[in-house]
């Protein structure tokens, strides 16, 4: 009697560690690629993000745990050198990594280099060099969808059990993002012409999308104090334009903002390209895409 029960829990065990490893184990590099994945395992799995919320992907730095968190990952989805250089050297010789920036069906863009980018110090993480492909992919919903599907496929070659509902959610997840953007061009699109300006060459995809286009990019390094020449020709810059917002980020102090508008006929806003203020463990795509969307709106529409 004694051996049967051993038997049965062994076998119960057996299946139980079975069914755990049936379970896909994703990674992100970043939130909205964590966004992307968490609609396509609806109901499998919750993938996990590797940068912390106001972790910045151009200049992070790997920790131990992170290591340890990549090399258990059955797959660990991830932009480009472009965006996440300091994932490059150690993801080239990881099997489970997969590069989404070369995806087949991505509708990708160049940095002109007509945008006037002005720098306090030099290159900083966030200049882009002309001729460059920008990185922030997500922000396009049409790319949204390739990545999504393109994840469904790649998940059910490794759990092809989870195939029907990967697929199916895919499908349901892209039927949504078609709903979305057509809300941001009926949202943006009468915004066109505007001026504004943004502090970090991040929302082309979105900008191309609903038809706007900033005024300048003031890229600032969030470390350093700029110069008094510096904050003067982005002032002179400023009053040109005459009433205008400017869009920081999360991660960018409100003090410089604050030094270079005090005086003139500007309005400021916060735009979120990352995620970095959604809730860590909610959110969804649609929601990311949404406060930027209502970001550009609420300020844009005051002028």
């Amino acid at each position: 009697m004694l051996f049967r029960f051993l038997l049965a829990l062994a076998c119960g065990l057996g299946l139980s560690f079975s069914a755990a490893a049936a379970t896909p184990n994703v990674v992100t590099s970043v939130k909205p690629l964590q966004l992307i994945a968490a609609a396509v395992l609806d109901g499998i799995a919750e993938p996990e993000v590797l940068l912390p919320p106001t972790a910045s992907p151009h200049n992070y730095a790997l920790r131990p745990s992170d290591r340890r968190r990549i090399a258990g990952a059955d797959r660990l989805y991830w932009v480009g050198p472009d965006l996440e250089r300091f994932l490059q050297h150690l993801l080239d010789s990881q099997p489970g990594a997969r590069r989404l920036d070369q995806l087949p069906g991505l509708t990708l863009r160049s940095y002109a280099g007509d945008h006037h980018e002005h720098d306090a110090h030099g290159h900083d993480d966030h200049d882009h060099a002309p001729g460059t492909i920008d990185p922030h992919i997500w922000l396009s919903t049409a790319n949204a969808g390739v990545i999504a599907r393109w994840m469904a496929a790649d998940l059910a070659q490794l759990h092809p059990e989870h195939a029907a509902r990967l697929q199916a959610n895919a499908a349901d997840f892209s039927a949504r993002l078609e709903q979305l953007q057509s809300a941001l061009q009926e949202q943006l699109q009468p915004l066109a012409g505007k001026p504004y300006f943004v502090f970090h060459d991040a929302y082309g995809y979105l900008e191309d999308s609903v038809g706007l286009r900033p005024l300048g990019v003031f890229s600032l390094s969030v470390e350093v104090q700029p110069g008094a020449r510096h904050l003067h020709d982005l002032r002179q810059q400023l009053t040109a334009a005459g009433p205008s917002c400017v869009f920081r980020e999360p991660q960018f102090p409100t003090e410089r903002i604050a030094t270079l508008s005090t005086g003139l006929a500007v309005h400021e806003a916060e735009l979120d390209p990352l995620g970095m203020t959604l809730p860590t463990a909610a959110g969804s795509y649609e929601q990311l895409m949404i406060a930027l969307g209502n970001a550009l709106a609420g300020c844009l529409e005051q002028l």
